[in-house]
């Protein structure tokens, strides 16, 4: 009993201690040639006063990644379609296209689970998307994926795959998030930090680790939440012409996390961060639907970053969903809660 007590105070105090350490950054390697900015990858198509963005969207299968035919391999679907935008109707639509979404392949997997797809983006003229499972980072190249980086969790001594969950691209680098929470048990009880690391890659691949939990903590201070009361985060954008961090948390919950209850803590909050988190704003977005909670957002190119399309997902009684909607931030429907099918979308890029 002695012993379990010793362990109990020292691996409080390391929690305690890691919660308060930021790990020093270190200079990138040097870069001979600049950054690609091209984006979005496809030329958007201008007719009256619409304009027409190519739009892809990755699906996330969980358990049913694995595939049913060919040993060793893991899949994700890629479905593509086309983004309206019409600024003069505040409109947006979508067109999906009519081929079937096409299915990726790997073998790269963590204890029987890969090719969880969690989230696209365009980087230094590259599709990339990223794998919550392995930690495994994929370029998509003729609808094919190829690996380029991997995430560890944590402080990136771990052999366990980070579980990247939002990305998003500030001053030429990428910055991958989890879930921003703390790691407990399905229960609630706390055991680790370890989600509230985000990963800083640079175009070179290079990697470095930086502790989140003060920024984490005043995102969902914004709404009153405190430990041992949580919140998902799925979906994270820097905003160049803002200045700005914006959330669309996908959970909400002042009470303690319960993997049951858990699915019915929808979020319908968009939050803003200045760089230092210093300045922390949150509105009421949408509707609050409680089984919904956003997976994935962008800012409409052309808008100044003040319209947004995001995806949202439902996982209920072991179903999924997907749904599209659009709104600008200050809360104007420019599309309502479009279904998109009876699978997990997380990931959604203009390309």
């Amino acid at each position: 009993m002695t012993n379990l007590r010793i362990f109990l105070i020292v691996l409080c105090y390391y929690n305690w201690w890691t919660s308060t350490q930021v790990v020093s950054v270190r200079g990138w390697a040097r870069t001979e040639r600049p950054y690609n900015s091209t984006y979005p990858l496809t030329q958007p198509l201008v007719a009256r006063d619409a304009v027409k963005y190519r739009i892809g969207i990755i699906a996330d299968l969980d358990k049913d990644s694995k595939s049913p035919s060919k040993s060793n391999t893991y899949i994700s679907y890629f479905k593509k379609g086309y983004l309206n935008y019409n600024p003069v109707q505040q409109s947006v639509s979508i067109e999906w296209d009519l081929k079937p979404p096409t299915v990726l392949t790997s073998p790269y997997s963590h204890k029987g689970r890969g090719m969880e797809l969690s989230e696209l983006i365009v980087y230094d003229g590259r599709l990339l998307t990223f794998d919550d499972r392995s930690g495994l980072v994929y370029i998509i190249e003729n609808d094919k994926v190829v690996p380029w980086v991997i995430l560890m969790d944590g402080n990136g001594h771990t052999i366990k795959g980070f579980k990247s969950e939002w990305v998003t691209l500030k001053d030429n680098l990428l910055y991958v998030g989890s879930m921003g929470k703390e790691w407990t048990t399905p229960g609630g009880e706390f055991q680790s930090y370890d989600p509230m690391w985000v990963k800083v890659i640079n175009m070179n691949g290079e990697v470095q680790h930086q502790l989140w939990v003060v920024q984490y903590q005043a995102v969902r201070r914004a709404i009153g939440i405190n430990w041992p009361g949580y919140m998902i985060h799925e979906s994270g954008v820097w905003s160049p012409i803002k200045r700005q961090w914006h959330f669309l948390p996908r959970r909400c919950s002042r009470d303690a996390y319960n993997e049951t209850t858990d699915e019915v803590n929808g979020c319908n909050y968009l939050i803003t961060a200045d760089d230092d988190f210093k300045i922390v704003e949150a509105k009421e977005i949408t509707r609050l639907e409680p089984k919904l909670g956003f997976s994935s957002f962008k800012f409409i190119p052309g808008t100044g970053d003040e319209a947004i399309v995001a995806l949202k997902t439902t996982e209920f009684e072991g179903q999924t969903s997907t749904y599209i909607s659009a709104f600008t931030t200050d809360g104007n429907v420019l599309l309502p809660d479009t279904l998109v099918e009876n699978k997990k979308y997380e990931g959604l890029e203009f390309i």
